[in-house]
């Protein structure tokens, strides 16, 4: 969650009251954001101002601002009503061009216009700020949108947003008087703490976007810095806003966020001037669009979800304290919603009706009893998982967490064993070759594991107990099915074939299942061991394991069901142990002998 520090004078100023920190706390909760901290204390007897550290939700952007918190607070207490933010009609609008070759790089571009703008160092630092606080979190580090602010009056429209070689763009960054191109501003800012994070965005492409003005003068390179020729100052009275972005949905937000906060220091509050975007199709697009979202919400809806019993007209109040315009229809069960732009949280239904709770005091809904009494537990699979991960444990062997997704080779050619494209879950598209596919066996992260932690002194006892995943036509759903495996993989100078299989005995014993022979058909329970051919183990040092399960009494009911199934198929070959082949082990870079063990735990419960 986002944090954003404000002055606590001026907040409890622009509410109204000298709030109490056990007060504010208590308001900022039935608002949804959190207090974590007041540093009145911390600050007493120095010549800083006392600030409020508050959380605010990540997906609140209109919360990253004094002014956005404050006008949120007024309006949730009734002290002002949601603002209207207007578009003027200026006489001539100032368009901006974009060239064909921002494709390449950074393809949308929005802009506005705040006109008659009253900076003091307090709001101009809260408008830095947030464009610092939108840049860290919904443009993820500029890589998805970058904000450049500019004094009008210093340029002369119209614009255009081009993309050039590096080594064709120059001009002074901000704060610094000397030109650079844009290659040399790559060198400068290579160490520079703020800077330097960013400059991998645009580095290895052979354009970088730039914007200039009629005399083409820059006015930023995004994402990376500002022209010094266009920058702010407290006696800046027009302001021009350019977002670029990779996301035209991201795009619109930002721009929207910037302009619906600042906006209310205008000479008219809450009105913005557009301006005219010309793309290289020749479409043109007028931003921003500051017209609210119609939507609406059900009361039966509402009311279920939340337990109470509120009118149309209720919830049409208690959404107009959540900042929406709000009014009942004609339908008794609808009411009828227009979404700020300052609000692009608001996706669903689901969305209105936990404004509406909000509004209510989640404190004050009514509390009911469950119409059924359950008790929690964990499900029988993932209890017999810890038993078993416990005597892995006790018996002195490691547990190990490797991820889930591995490389196609690390789960089948690594192995010696072959895809026949049936089994394995593939991803679409990875990014890396190391996430390739959903793994169908524990052995290939345990073999990576002992890779990573040679140098650990001998023996290394590792085991997981966890899911491997296979496709499955029979799930019409899903596709897929996941089974629950016991892997363990011993490494020592000589192969432990024995230390390999008495573990096998240890958690056989401990689930009752007793050793049989394979020739034994009096048993009705037990498993016992079977020479395999398995390419993943060296020639005539592996075995498959297979258990037999009781035959359900008669009568048996629904719970057994699987129970017959299993026992109608006879033995049950679960898994295999063995001394692992040399070439899997040179594969995994491991340079001694090491035995293993593979078996699902499923067929077990």
């Amino acid at each position: 969650m986002p944090t954003v520090s404000v002055d606590k004078a001026l907040l409890f100023e622009g509410l109204g009251k000298d709030y109490t920190t056990q007060e504010f706390d208590e308001l900022c909760f039935q608002f949804g954001i959190e207090l974590d901290d007041d540093t009145t204390e911390q600050v007493a007897g120095t010549d800083e101002r006392p600030s409020l550290k508050i959380d605010i939700p990540a997906n609140r952007y209109d919360l990253l601002c004094f002014e956005g918190i404050l006008r949120a607070l007024r309006v949730f207490l009734g002290l002002d009503k949601p603002p209207v933010y207007k578009l003027t009609t200026p006489k001539e609008m100032l368009t901006l061009t974009i060239a064909p070759d921002t494709s390449k790089i950074r393809p949308f571009f929005a802009g506005a216009v705040l006109r008659n703008v009253t900076f003091t160092q307090e709001n101009y630092d809260n408008f830095i700020d947030l464009q610092d606080k939108l840049h860290q979190n919904l443009a993820r580090q500029r890589t998805l949108v970058a904000i450049g602010t500019h004094d009008l009056a210093t340029l002369e429209p119209p614009f255009t947003y081009e993309a050039l070689p590096p080594n064709d763009i120059k001009f002074a960054p901000l704060n610094r008087t000397e030109e650079y191109t844009a290659s040399g501003l790559m060198e400068l800012y290579e160490n520079d703490k703020h800077l330097s994070r960013y400059l991998h965005i645009i580095r290895e492409s052979s354009v970088y976007p730039v914007i200039y003005d009629q005399q083409r003068r820059v006015l930023s390179m995004p994402p990376i810095i500002n022209s010094n020729h266009s920058k702010i100052t407290l006696n800046t009275k027009d302001v021009f806003i350019d977002v670029t972005a990779v996301d035209r949905t991201k795009l619109d937000i930002v721009l929207n966020i910037i302009v619906t906060m600042f906006s209310q220091y205008c000479a008219e509050p809450f009105t913005v001037e557009p301006i005219r975007v010309v793309y290289p199709d020749g479409q043109e697009v007028v931003t921003p669009n500051l017209d609210p979202r119609t939507t609406s919400v059900h009361v039966s809806y509402v009311n279920r979800c939340t337990g109470l019993q509120h009118s149309a007209k209720e919830i049409s109040q208690l959404l107009t304290l959540m900042g929406h315009d709000a009014s009942p229809s004609a339908d008794e069960d609808v009411v009828d919603v227009r979404v700020p732009v300052t609000r692009p949280d608001i996706l669903h239904e689901c969305d209105l009706m936990e404004d509406v709770a909000v509004a209510h005091g989640f404190d004050n809904l009514p509390k009911t009893f469950p119409g059924t009494n359950t008790v929690g537990g964990p499900l029988p699979i993932n209890k017999l998982s810890d038993i078993i991960r416990h005597e892995c444990a006790y018996a002195g062997w490691l547990e190990v967490l490797p991820l889930i997704l591995c490389s196609h080779d690390e789960n089948f050619a690594w192995m010696n064993r072959k895809d026949d494209g049936t089994k394995a879950i593939v991803l679409e598209n990875p990014k890396t070759l190391e996430y390739q596919i959903v793994r169908t066996s524990l052995l290939p992260g345990l073999l990576k594991t002992l890779r990573e932690n040679k140098k650990h002194s001998l023996p290394i006892q590792l085991f997981e107990v966890s899911d491997v995943a296979f496709k499955d036509a029979s799930e019409k759903q899903r596709m897929s099915r996941n089974e629950r495996h016991v892997a363990a993989l011993y490494c020592n100078k000589a192969a432990g074939f024995e230390v390999i299989h008495g573990l096998l005995d240890k958690l056989m014993m401990m689930l009752d299942i007793p050793r049989i022979a394979r020739d034994d058909t009096k048993t009705d329970r037990g498993y016992y061991l079977r020479e395999a051919e398995d390419a993943t183990y060296f020639p005539g040092r592996a075995a498959h394991i297979f258990v037999r399960l009781p035959t359900p009494a008669a009568g048996a009911g629904l719970d057994s069901l699987k129970d017959l199934e299993v026992a109608l198929k006879g033995d049950m070959h679960i898994g295999t142990l063995g001394v692992l082949h040399p070439d899997v082990l040179q594969h995994f870079d491991i340079a001694f002998p090491c035995s293993a063990l593979e078996f699902n735990l499923e067929p077990l419960l």
